[in-house]
């Protein structure tokens, strides 16, 4: 049964097929010569050197327009195309075929076109067919492709094209005769750049009034199969775990093809090529031709990655369009598949036994456990994870995996001491990192014996405490003991002498017995030297034992140095200024300091010592614990004074140091103080009575 797309009424020859598009019902096969439907081409100028073709090359076109089979066909796909030219016109047709379910609905589908494309069911004065052009027609252009028709005739009137493609971008690709309403187009046409135009034509009069329409023309671009399949998603790279069942999906092949969906020109085929490698079977993988699914086609056992060539492999992937007929054209792509491993093998020590000699008291690797594992060595089912089982208690040693041999590095981190144990067995087990598949187990290769053997060295004798702490009086005579030192040796089992030295004294204070140790002092302990830090002096002492070669070992003492009161406090300033009208007469606040500590040091006790003269110049108050204040009793006249004062501590017994304050009288105008001239004035006290005393020793 055939559908007829559209049926206008015959005003006038139109060059091409009388009918371009049918529908019909897919029979359960196109048998050979078996008439299909019947095409009606006319050129409108009697049909010379006319031809057919056809997109299926399992059917031609007769001379007479009849379409038939070429053999048996059960498979055609979705849509046949026929071109007819002749030597005056040229058009093509398009034959849709339908399940039988199908067939209501595509003929709702029509008349709904038929409604859409605006296709007369009835006269109008504009009759607009749709035209439908094969994209990538050859030259020469312009090429008549299709006519507008007025049913009252043309006189006195003309036809005006608009639209994309007209008087749009892009511009100029169709035009109409004026006077006929011949519709041309100027270029090939690219369906997969434009698909469909939708123009306006409308009749106007010779003074451009429009008389009718406009009415819709839709020009619809016929696809052809001049487009390959591309992959564009590529690297394509999959995965499937060795001894997946047969039928494991690998991975899916997806093409695309730019040329109409909805025909042949875009259905793909897929087929597998070529792999690399072809063992152990030739054919490892299938592909489903329609979806594009690589599953796996060998049994489990042939899947097996460490018996494998190479666990990769390389499928060339062909797509083909036409439903993969010899016709279509195709596109390759390269699938990367990979054998992935599963921890199917066991780690296994390469000998039962391992032996290792290290030196008490060094701490190391000491031996490189060696394994072999059959499994990928990019994944957790190779990388080893080793544990000491036995043999360990004071958790001297421990075990490390190398990450590029995946050796185990057994290590001693604590020292080991000959004198207590000269050797120790290991017991040490090696796992994987990911867990074995259930149907296998760690087997006694699994485990490993070392043998360790540690070697006696002289060590040097150790003090006992270390470091050694003691508390002292500063300024305790010379030659007092300090302390006695001791020293042992670690080597038990021989029979060796110690001797003492000082190794650091950093302030030269202390002696030792080079026999029994005792810690002398051989100068005075100050608890103010610059050596002393947070009232501890600090010193090293050596002990050298009689082996050959001798080691040695090292002691800290730390001394503890308590105060006495033995520094006199300082005064400050000594200097101070004053101007000789000044009306604030408080001339300066004094403060000591003292080395010592408390109680050797404040309260301040502050003194002016006896002042000469009928009258007193100045005088002393004190303020708190550790300053004074110097006050003028009356102005003086511009010159230097030096005023003696004495400042006592609070130490058992007290300790004084009288100081002498240095002041200048100075003229002070508009804020400037001038001392200039004060230097040449020197009078003090203590100058003053020794001038008396000279005058009075020379009257007798």
């Amino acid at each position: 049964q055939v559908l007829l797309l559209a049926c206008a009424e015959d005003l006038e020859c139109v060059p091409g097929f009388q009918q371009k598009v049918f529908y019909i019902e897919k029979p359960f096969e196109f048998r050979e010569d078996q008439l299909v439907l019947n095409l009606k081409f006319d050129d409108c100028k009697g049909n010379n050197e006319l031809n057919f073709e056809v997109s299926n090359p399992d059917f031609r076109v007769e001379l007479d327009g009849n379409l038939v089979a070429l053999k048996n066909v059960s498979e055609v796909g979705r849509a046949l195309f026929v071109h007819a030219r002749s030597e005056h016109a040229e058009d093509m047709a398009e034959i849709f075929i339908l399940e039988a379910d199908e067939k209501r609905d595509a003929l709702k589908e029509i008349l709904k076109l038929e409604a859409n494309l605006g296709i007369p069911r009835q006269k109008r004065a504009i009759l607009a067919t749709p035209i439908l052009i094969p994209e990538n027609q050859r030259p020469p252009f312009p090429r008549l492709v299709g006519k507008v028709i007025r049913s009252e005739g043309t006189e006195g009137v003309k036809f005006r094209l608009s639209g994309k493609g007209v008087d749009q971008d892009p511009k100029g690709i169709f035009r109409i005769n004026e006077m006929n309403g011949e519709v041309s187009v100027t270029r090939t046409l690219d369906r997969e750049a434009i698909a469909n135009y939708e123009l306006e034509v409308e009749v106007v009069d010779m003074n451009g009034k429009t008389t009718d329409g406009p009415v819709r023309l839709d020009v619809l671009v016929i696809d052809q199969n001049d487009n390959r399949p591309m992959f564009k998603e590529g690297p394509y790279i999959g995965h499937v775990m060795e001894g997946s069942a047969t039928g494991t999906t690998v991975m899916r092949m997806a093409a695309f093809d730019a040329d109409d969906a909805s025909t042949d020109n875009a259905l793909l085929r897929y087929n597998i090529l070529k792999q690399t490698p072809t063992k152990p079977s030739p054919n490892m993988f299938y592909i489903d031709p329609e979806k594009g699914d690589i599953v796996t086609v060998v049994s489990p056992a042939l899947l097996d990655r460490e018996t494998m060539e190479s666990p990769k492999y390389e499928l060339v992937i062909e797509a083909k369009d036409m439903a993969g007929m010899d016709v279509g054209l195709t596109g390759t792509a390269t699938a990367t598949i990979l054998i992935d491993d599963k921890n199917d093998h066991a780690p296994e020590f390469t000998k039962k036994e391992f032996q290792a000699t290290v030196k008490e008291g060094v701490t190391g690797v000491i031996v490189n456990l060696t394994v072999g594992d059959r499994d990928d060595p990019a994944t957790g089912a190779w990388r080893a994870v080793y544990s000491i089982i036995n043999g360990n208690p004071g958790q001297s040693f421990e075990i490390h995996t190398n990450p590029q041999t995946n050796e185990g590095m057994l290590s001693v981190v604590k020292p080991l001491d000959y004198e207590i144990s000269a050797f120790h067995t290991l017991l040490i087990k090696v796992e994987n990192e990911d867990p074995l598949i259930p149907d296998i187990a760690y087997g006694p290769s699994s485990t490993a014996t070392v043998q360790i053997t540690v070697e006696d060295v002289n060590e040097g004798p150790v003090f006992h405490p270390n470091p050694m702490t003691v508390t002292k009086q500063e300024n305790i005579p010379i030659g007092s003991v300090v302390l006695t030192a001791n020293a042992t040796d670690p080597d038990t089992l021989q029979h060796q002498t110690i001797r003492y030295s000082v190794y650091k004294d950093p302030a030269g204070w202390l002696e030792i017995n080079p026999t029994n140790g005792t810690v002398g002092t051989t100068a005075v302990l100050d608890r103010e030297s610059p050596f002393v830090q947070n009232n501890v002096y600090t010193a090293l002492f050596l002990a050298i034992d009689s082996g050959n070669p001798p080691a040695t070992g090292t002691g800290t003492l730390h001394i503890t140095l308590e105060d006495v009161n033995d520094n006199v406090p300082s005064l400050y300033p000594t200097l101070a200024k004053v101007c000789d009208d000044a009306k604030d007469l408080r001339v300066v606040v004094l403060g000591a300091s003292d080395k010592d500590l408390h109680p050797n040091t404040d309260p301040f006790k502050f003194e002016l010592s006896k002042q000469s003269g009928p009258e007193k110049l100045w005088r002393i108050n004190r303020l708190n614990n550790t300053h004074a204040q110097v006050i003028l009793l009356q102005n003086l006249k511009k010159a230097n004074y030096n005023i003696p004062i004495s400042v006592t501590d609070s130490g058992k017994p007290p300790l004084t140091n009288t100081t002498e304050l240095r002041l200048q009288v100075c003229t002070c105008k508009k804020s400037k103080m001038d001392c200039s001239a004060t230097d040449a004035l020197h009078i003090s006290l203590t100058l003053i009575l020794l001038s008396l005393l000279s005058l009075f020793c020379k009257s007798f």
